[in-house]
């Protein structure tokens, strides 16, 4: 049953901001798991695979999203990896068994494939190195491989004479979980981390390293893993991550879509802990947060790939509320740019992704939209959004606002990502512009619908997509009406 129109005001001003929003927050994520790969971005017996097997219905898809950064091969993958295994002749590929995913890996897509798929796909790789299983020693050589000219050992084996120049690394996945190969309590992981960045950095002085955080909000060792682990190698870390994927195992829309305030808090906390070991250290430099795995998952949980090779596993199927917590994700990262430099959602295709494949088929999941949307039309700094909006409370999530937000300003245009989270209320947006030059045109879209369960499937491909939205565009106040259940994004500029 629909409800009333409330009323907010947002206000914003260009000289208030937390400074240029980094675009590589719309990374992405690979992961050899399930059909990620084999049947995600690599399939050459499809009549969408080029000379190199990659799928390029997939590639177009994917640009529309604008990833800077891509991470690359894992996840727990990662933990039990020999990179070694997926580099020369492919005939001569060692096929291997996945100890994280149950599954059998034929290494017919390896570092070599992955730097070819990203040039095509027009992004740059971000590689997670295996410091469960393997160390320092073997990181070093991955590095030498990837970023070093010829003239030495592994880069004299690599097939481009030019380097690949890989300069974001992930020193290992997830290392607090127990479930990870290698596993260790995190004085011995920050030890190998800092081993690792050390060398690394020491042949190529230009890369980035992010050390693992905590696995999510729910672990034992919440912070106290992180703390740890930036106290040890401070110095050598450029960044520290932090993973959560959202769920709605309650099946109550209302606290779900309040999941936008859980997201800020996990960001306050890392906020507060990299302030306190900078302080504790006396230090001027900065480690910034790399939200490198993210989404929504609850539905599917199947993890066990049988010993087959690209099983199906944990394959979302996207809805309406999925898509409009995707959203609060972006829009939280953009609030916080002065700390979040890097977000990889997780993943890009058939695992939890925006995208799923069915043969020779494609589709676009809800979820693709609002990514797509808020990727169009975020540019420039981050603005301080003071927002007055009524609030709602469910269970346990309480003074939530209706209306989640985020822009940003690019010194021509102003970009807007409006949530609004009422199942029944529609909110009418009065967002004043005196502060800003005069805006000749506004250019916007909607993801909205009535039933927060609805999806997209391959029968009926475009249930829920966005379209074209019309904004008022007054000479003092943009005004934008949300509808209930409603993602919002306009591009407010000052000339065509």
């Amino acid at each position: 049953m629909l409800g009333g129109m409330k009323v907010a005001t947002l206000h914003l001003d260009p000289i208030r901001n937390r400074g240029p929003v980094d675009p590589r927050i719309f990374g992405g994520f690979l992961e050899h798991m399930g059909r990620a790969v084999y049947e995600g971005v690599y399939q050459p017996d499809s009549i969408h695979a080029d000379e190199d097997g990659f799928r390029t219905d997939v590639i177009g898809a994917l640009a529309r999203l604008k990833m800077p950064v891509v991470r690359y091969p894992g996840g727990n993958y990662v933990s039990s990896h020999d990179w070694k295994d997926g580099i020369g002749p492919k005939t001569a590929r060692k096929v291997r068994p996945d100890f994280a995913w149950k599954s059998v890996e034929t290494n017919q897509f390896g570092v070599d494939e992955f730097m070819a798929w990203c040039k095509k796909l027009g992004t740059t790789p971000m590689m997670a190195v295996n410091l469960g299983t393997k160390g320092a020693h073997e990181a070093a050589e991955l590095l030498e491989y990837t970023n070093l000219p010829r003239g030495f050992y592994w880069s004299d084996q690599r097939p481009s004479d030019e380097p690949y120049g890989v300069k974001m690394w992930c020193m290992g996945n997830e290392m607090d979980g127990p479930w990870q190969a290698g596993h260790v309590p995190a004085r011995e992981y920050a030890q190998r981390a800092q081993q690792a960045a050390k060398i690394m950095k020491g042949l190529d002085p230009t890369i980035e390293t992010v050390a693992c955080g905590s696995s999510g909000r729910g672990m034992s060792t919440y912070l106290a893993w992180d703390r740890e682990v930036l106290e040890y190698g401070w110095d050598d870390f450029d960044f520290i991550s932090a993973h959560r994927y959202s769920a709605n195992h309650r099946n109550d829309t209302a606290w779900f879509l309040a999941e936008g305030t859980e997201i800020e808090r996990i960001i306050t906390d890392y906020r507060s802990l990299i302030g306190y070991v900078r302080g504790a250290r006396r230090s001027n430099r900065n480690v910034y947060l790399s939200f490198d795995e993210w989404n929504v998952w609850y539905k599917n949980m199947e993890m066990d790939g049988g010993w087959k090779p690209a099983p199906h596993l944990i394959e979302e199927v996207y809805n309406l509320e999925d898509a409009l917590v995707v959203a609060q994700y972006l829009n939280a990262f953009i609030r916080n740019a002065d700390l979040v430099k890097c977000a990889c959602i997780a993943q890009i295709v058939n695992i939890i992704a925006p995208l799923l494949t069915r043969g020779d088929e494609m589709l676009k999941q809800t979820i693709y939209y609002a990514f797509e949307d808020i990727a169009a039309v975020t540019a420039g700094d981050a603005l301080e959004a003071v927002l007055d909006c009524e609030t709602y409370d469910a269970d346990d999530r309480r003074g939530v606002s209706l209306v989640d937000v985020a822009a940003t300003w690019d010194g021509r245009a102003l970009g807007l990502s409006l949530v609004n989270r009422s199942l029944t209320d529609s909110v009418s947006v009065r967002v004043p512009v005196g502060a800003f030059p005069p805006f000749a045109f506004v250019d916007s879209r909607i993801l909205a619908g009535d039933d927060p369960k609805v999806a997209n499937s391959f029968e009926a491909p475009e249930t829920l997509v966005s379209r074209e939205f019309e904004v008022e565009l007054g000479e003092d106040a943009l005004v934008v009406n949300l509808p209930p259940l409603a993602h919002v994004t306009l591009r407010a500029t000052t000339s065509p």
